[in-house]
């Protein structure tokens, strides 16, 4: 005997339609209500696939770490970065630094929590508040026992030489130092509080080189180039 149908052919071709095709054809279509509505789905639909993603890369961390140990995590993190850089950067090499900022603005937004830039005499910062992925992994309590993402329990390069690290912000430290081994010194430098998450982090693009801190390479076991 035929099953009774769920879903109409209209529905099924609505659920098939991506949000911002619709989102814009509304928004040609001057129904501002629904456009707006539309917005906050799509805003829904990719904070659950991105926060899905950050919990699955720490699990995968938290596994790789309590299983094989620091070094192999490190090794991991400099792979899956190094082809991070190919496949989706193209690995273009540092642009011009007005542009280096902002292209790392726009990844930010994508963390879909608030931006703010800020310049002085030294050193454009950018600051999410808060950070969309490692911070709000700390605030959601992901590190409880009974969620289970690991916490680094030593001082090493890849946890700024902290201790109970959080294991999904390893990539921060990893990052800067494929930064100076790639570039010769770093795209942007971290301005992190002990412990990490305590406060916002901020993204630090310095004019002159010259006015990094020696404790930023000394930190992630780099030497700071004179």
């Amino acid at each position: 005997m035929a099953k009774k149908r769920i879903f109409t052919d209209a529905e099924l071709k609505e659920l098939s339609v991506k949000t911002l095709d619709v989102l814009l054809e509304t928004i040609d279509a001057g129904d501002k209500e629904k456009a707006k509505e539309l917005a906050s789905r799509m805003y829904e639909e990719f904070k659950h696939l991105h926060d899905g993603y950050f919990t699955w890369v720490s699990g995968l961390q938290s596994y790789i770490y309590r299983n094989y140990g620091i070094e192999a995590l490190e090794r991991a993190e400099r792979e899956a970065h190094t082809i991070e850089a190919n496949f989706v950067w193209n690995a273009e090499g540092p642009a011009d630094f007005k542009s280096r900022v902002a292209a790392m603005a726009g990844g930010m937004r994508g963390h879909l929590q608030p931006v703010e830039v800020k310049e002085d005499d030294e050193k454009i910062t950018i600051t999410m508040k808060p950070c969309g992925s490692g911070e709000r992994i700390i605030r959601m309590g992901g590190y409880a026992p009974e969620i289970g993402l690991a916490k680094v329990k030593e001082a090493h390069p890849i946890t700024y030489g902290q201790e109970d690290f959080p294991i999904y912000c390893v990539h921060c430290p990893v990052m800067e130092m494929l930064d100076i081994e790639n570039t010769g010194d770093f795209v942007s430098v971290h301005i992190i509080s002990d412990p990490v998450g305590e406060e916002h982090c901020q993204f630090a693009f310095y004019k002159d080189p010259a006015d990094i801190p020696e404790e930023a390479y000394t930190r992630i076991g780099k030497r700071k180039p004179h």
